[in-house]
């Protein structure tokens, strides 16, 4: 199963009822989870419009004094630039604010990597905002990966696959961890 057409119209479907539905939840309680506690270095992103809230989470991550990284888009894809939470160190492109500075070198010192997803099946696999970011960046990572909805966006059904769709270890609702067994 996995067809662009069939994701292309599902992505319309499921932000329609993610802005019908939207109610800020806090995502804090997840700096408390084993693999968040045991990382030294995890890489986020700032959520905007109706994606689930990053912003108490990515604060509570470096008040810990994680090392927290955000992705950057440029034409190869994403790179991660270490941010200390500094709202004027970041830029706007689209939608999107992007942390401003010089790439990290070496993927594999980040043990953790918070991915936005629409959907998440109960196999790991999601679905994304469309971009294939996220899917050419996973397989560079080792890290382990959670992605985070709302409550409601864990699909009971199987999403479209495409071959190189990876599935996350685990997503979080605001009040649930769902670790996968893959």
């Amino acid at each position: 199963m996995g067809s662009s057409n069939e994701k292309v119209e599902l992505r319309t479907r499921y932000r329609r009822e993610r802005t019908e539905r939207y109610l800020e939840h806090s995502f804090e309680y997840l700096a408390e989870a084993p693999e968040f506690v045991n990382a030294q270095v995890i890489a986020s992103y700032v959520s905007y419009n109706h994606e689930p809230d990053t912003s108490l989470l990515n604060a509570k991550l470096i008040q810990e004094k994680k090392t927290l990284v955000l992705p950057k888009v440029t034409q190869n894809g994403l790179e991660w630039i270490a941010w200390d939470g500094a709202l004027d160190s970041l830029s706007t492109k689209k939608k999107i604010k992007e942390p401003t500075g010089n790439p990290i070198s070496d993927l594999s010192i980040i043990d953790l990597v918070i991915v936005p997803a629409l959907r998440i099946d109960r196999s790991g696999f999601r679905l994304g905002q469309g971009g294939g970011y996220y899917d050419r960046a996973l397989p560079h990572l080792r890290a382990w990966s959670i992605g985070l909805i709302h409550p409601d966006e864990i699909s009971s059904e199987d999403l479209p696959r495409e071959p190189w769709d990876i599935p996350l270890n685990a997503a979080a609702t605001p009040d649930l961890v769902i670790r996968f067994k893959n």
